[in-house]
């Protein structure tokens, strides 16, 4: 059985740690062992002692504007699909804007997570996105559907 990487994409700036990662942590744990996740937040735990995320953290080479930048359009570039989570946004995420256009331009299939409505609601937005539902559970089978090989 073939192996598949879907990058996990969501608002962070004016988060809680764990409001970044526990939609994540669903993901994954829905998704059958040959679809592994790729998220922005790995490998900084640190930020679970912030009240909120908020721009960069000079202390740890992931979190600089830079390092940020750099793997997770690394990360968009080798994932084969990738799940939008917008749901109950509040503000326009500007990171996540620039994570659809890498998206697009890389060609990878986008499933987006986001009721009519959202700050993100946009033209564009749903323009690339090849799939569009307002419920996480459903955009996850639709990844799943997506990345299956069974016939």
């Amino acid at each position: 059985m073939k192996d598949f990487l879907i990058y996990l994409a969501g608002p962070i700036a004016g988060c809680t740690y764990d409001k970044c990662t526990d939609w994540r942590k669903h993901v994954a744990s829905q998704l059958p062992p040959n679809i592994q996740v790729l998220s922005p937040m790995r490998g900084k735990e640190f930020l679970a002692s912030l009240p909120v995320i908020q721009g960069e953290h000079q202390e740890n080479p992931l979190c600089r504007q830079a390092g940020i930048t750099c793997r997770d359009r690394s990360d968009i570039m080798r994932a084969d699909a990738v799940l939008f989570n917008l749901l109950g946004a509040e503000k326009v995420s500007i990171g996540t804007c620039i994570e659809f256009g890498w998206a697009d331009a890389f060609r990878k299939p986008i499933i987006l997570a986001m009721e009519k409505g959202n700050v993100h609601d946009h033209m564009i937005v749903r323009g690339v996105s090849g799939f569009v539902v307002d419920d996480l559970d459903e955009a996850i089978a639709l990844a799943i559907a997506v990345l299956s090989t069974n016939v």
